[in-house]
């Protein structure tokens, strides 16, 4: 396919995509498995038109999936609702460590015994498939910031957790596999790319976000009143953030999502209080008749909110690029049965369980832990961390099978639970939840 051809292809989805919104929204299936019929269609399961190969192509895969989980990560975290509250948190922060180390262990387990990989690998492929999906799970996550359905928020907040709380995992089974120092007894790795990676992730995101909120605050308030480009101090957030926790070895993921929250949470409660000193004001004026009192007004427009839209364009067009290539990846000899088994142990056993046990002592209904045991979507995060560790001198004889072997539980995910979200979220509403 030439160059002509791409255009006309994506051009061609996205006025299909844009004109039947409101079949698609009505319609059993999602947007996600339009992408991937195609990209199987003109790939080389069907036409051969393109075979797009992600162990060539594995360092453009590396960056454009990144990218996708960044704005992902950064448009979930701004629809947190607010305040923090540590009760409300606790189940999603359970699900990101507990259930994520259950996961791992399991997936590694089946990977060591019934697929015959090394104990690296499978810590490896455990990782990998782990994290729930920030970018492909739409359906079942936060619609916008005032979403507080319990369901919805679990797994958003979840997803934006796990992609970083996954990374640890990912540097032990390189380390197992000879390519990452993990020191004596594990020493380095418990506390560089646990500890330290975690907590400075968490508190340079926290950190950025309120600083951002309260300077465009101030910007868009008395006496300045300054107009703000809210898209580009989105993304700038999330560039100096990423590349900042980065540079000092911390996990980026977890940045950039807290970061966002940080910056929503900061700017609502700064309207808080300045909505309060305004009726405040009023009552005060109301009371002495004293014409020079001067009420707060609340800025029309916040960070958050004001790039929250775009970035939603963009996390679209992600994965609409990115399903596109997958489908281009696979071949119909790729559907093997260690493939298929791998996939629907995670799907029926691993994450189920995983959800169940990290979820008990809590007063998490048992309807939405079912639902969540199901809904954990894999996709693009998890071709992230195989694009990372093939980056990072992974075998290519591994490399190839851990490939073949996520496409096909990232593929089956998205048909399986593409096509049972919207029967299963609808029965979940119509039941009072």
């Amino acid at each position: 396919m030439t160059n002509a051809h791409w255009f006309m292809l994506i051009g061609g989805l996205l006025l299909v995509m844009g004109l039947t919104v409101s079949i698609l929204q009505r319609s059993a299936i999602t947007s996600a498995i339009i992408y991937l019929a195609v990209g199987m269609l003109v790939g080389p399961s069907a036409f051969d038109l393109f075979h797009f190969n992600p162990l060539q192509q594995s360092a453009l895969l590396e960056t454009l999936t990144e990218v996708a989980v960044l704005i992902s990560l950064f448009s979930a975290g701004v629809k947190m609702p607010v305040p923090f509250n540590f009760s409300r948190w606790r189940a999603p922060v359970l699900l990101a460590t507990v259930s994520m180390t259950i996961t791992v262990a399991l997936v590694t387990a089946f990977a060591y015994y019934v697929l015959g990989l090394p104990l690296g690998a499978g810590v490896l492929l455990g990782a990998i498939l782990a994290p729930t999906d920030p970018v492909l799970a739409t359906d079942v996550q936060i619609r916008h910031p005032g979403d507080h359905d319990q369901l919805r928020f679990t797994i958003t907040c979840e997803a934006g957790m796990n992609d970083g709380s996954a990374f640890p995992f990912v540097m032990l089974g390189m380390g197992l596999l000879g390519l990452h120092e993990l020191g004596e007894f594990g020493i380095n790795w418990l506390l560089v790319d646990v500890l330290w990676a975690t907590l400075s992730g968490v508190v340079i995101g926290v950190a950025a976000g309120m600083a951002l909120a309260r300077i465009g605050w101030k910007l868009r308030s008395k006496p300045h009143r300054h107009q703000l480009m809210d898209d580009f101090l989105g993304l700038g957030l999330i560039g100096m953030v990423y590349g900042l926790t980065v540079m000092v070895n911390g996990w980026g993921f977890l940045a950039v999502f807290f970061a966002a929250v940080a910056l929503r949470q900061t700017e609502l409660k700064l309207a808080k209080v300045a909505q309060d000193v305004f009726d405040g004001g009023n009552t005060q004026r109301t009371l002495r008749a004293d014409a020079n009192a001067q009420p707060v007004a609340e800025p029309a427009e916040t960070v958050s909110e004001g790039s929250l839209v775009f970035k939603e364009h963009l996390e679209r067009l992600s994965e609409l690029v990115l399903v596109l290539l997958i489908g281009g990846s696979l071949y119909l000899n790729s559907w093997t049965w260690q493939a298929v088994w791998l996939a629907l142990f995670l799907f029926v056993i691993a994450r189920p369980l995983s959800v169940f046990v990290g979820l008990l002592g809590t007063n998490t209904p048992w309807r939405i832990r079912g639902l969540t045991g199901w809904f954990g979507v894999r996709g693009i995060g998890s071709l992230y961390y195989l694009m990372y560790a093939i980056q990072h001198g992974l075998p290519e004889p591994l490399a190839l099978q851990l490939i073949q072997m996520t496409l096909i539980v990232v593929t089956l995910s998205i048909l399986l639970h593409g096509t049972s979200v919207k029967p299963l979220m609808g029965l979940f509403w119509r039941r009072g939840k």
